[in-house]
């Protein structure tokens, strides 16, 4: 006999991590939940296109993002019932059995993205950019993805990026009275970004409250480790997942499953830059300025362009941190999404 599956629609979003938020839906060990989610900006950068900001647009791809019909639902304004604003979360999910000290298992089993996309980058942002290259970003840019084509996405003639969507944020209610802002990962999980959180994946997670009570959101269709510029391909969409527990089976920190690489992103090797210093955001910020400079140099990328690309697909690397007194976080560029025409650049 098949287990039930539940639906959430976007009529339950939400915006903290609070223990004191009313479940939207109360399951059984085993049942299978899909979440329809909000992009990160609660559908603000397609009511930008609405409003004809974004005049650059291909006419058939703005048509597309001003289409959504919820728009209007999700106003500019706080939609949460708490003065404190994050990511968009689907939920809460009540776990029935679920009691503090056990874990829940949740077995990623489907991610569906709209079929659009986009990455921003902003001078005061919270990218890795030092403050010389960040004042040279002028307002800001945001770059729109087509993502029909579903298993990639063309970034510019000639590039190309596979596409491996996830969700950014996924986690449980923390014990400590809320609310509590989405933006930090916690010991419950939350705002991890991982990548690798993608469709095969299972995800554990310590219980501290009863029934556990899960959320999640802010999918992105690709990201590379880092998130450098602060976003990925940020998207709407549908994630499906079964839920389990483990009784008996403590753990103090989210712990993961993870499939092989879902795409080839790295099987034509990669371009790599390094960053050395006795603080590690500081060599991450020189391996990617070292990168960026490559990127602009020898495929003829603006700034913005490089910034956001490298957001969609660079692994950042902790290559050593035993060599004292620096360490060294090394910048994977993948070659793989460049065209033949663009590779005979170099």
């Amino acid at each position: 006999m098949s287990l039930p599956v539940h639906t959430l629609g976007r009529e339950s979003i939400h915006t903290v991590w609070d223990a004191s938020l009313p479940p939207a839906l109360r399951v059984w060990p085993g049942d299978t939940v899909v979440l329809d989610t909000l992009d990160a900006s609660y559908g603000g950068v397609a009511r930008q296109v609405q409003a004809g900001r974004h005049p650059e647009l291909p006419p058939e791809l703005a048509t597309l993002i001003a289409a959504g019909a919820y728009l209007e639902r999700f106003p500019t304004a706080d939609i949460s019932t708490h003065s404190l604003r994050g990511h968009p979360l689907n939920g809460p999910v009540f776990v029935e059995d679920a009691e503090p000290g056990d874990t829940l298992v949740i077995d990623v089993l489907d991610v569906q993205p709209a079929a659009w996309g986009w990455t921003g980058c902003r001078p005061n942002g919270i990218g890795l950019l030092d403050a010389e290259l960040a004042g040279e970003l002028g307002e800001g840019y945001t770059h729109f993805w087509d993502l029909r084509a579903g298993s990639h996405a063309d970034f510019l003639p000639g590039i190309r990026l596979p596409l491996a969507p996830f969700p950014g944020v996924l986690g449980l209610a923390p014990a400590a009275p809320g609310p509590h802002s989405t933006s930090p990962p916690r010991r419950v999980g939350g705002n991890m970004d991982v990548r690798q959180l993608v469709a095969g994946s299972t995800l554990y997670l310590p219980v501290e409250v009863t029934g556990a009570l899960l959320s999640a959101g802010d999918l992105h269709a690709a990201q590379g480790d880092g998130e450098l510029s602060g976003t990925g391909i940020e998207t709407e969409g549908r994630l499906t997942l079964r839920l389990s527990l483990r009784k008996g089976w403590p753990i103090d920190s989210p712990q993961m499953r993870a499939p092989p690489e879902p795409t080839a992103l790295w099987s034509g090797g990669s371009y790599l830059v390094t960053g050395h210093a006795p603080d590690l955001m500081e060599a991450a910020r020189i391996a990617l300025r070292g990168l960026l400079a490559h990127m602009r140099r020898e495929y003829g990328l603006s700034l913005p362009h490089a910034y956001v690309l490298a957001s969609a697909c660079v692994d950042l690397r902790i290559s050593q941190i035993v060599d004292a007194p620096n360490y060294t976080v090394s910048a994977l560029l993948p070659l793989s999404i460049f065209q033949p025409e663009m590779n005979n650049q170099r």
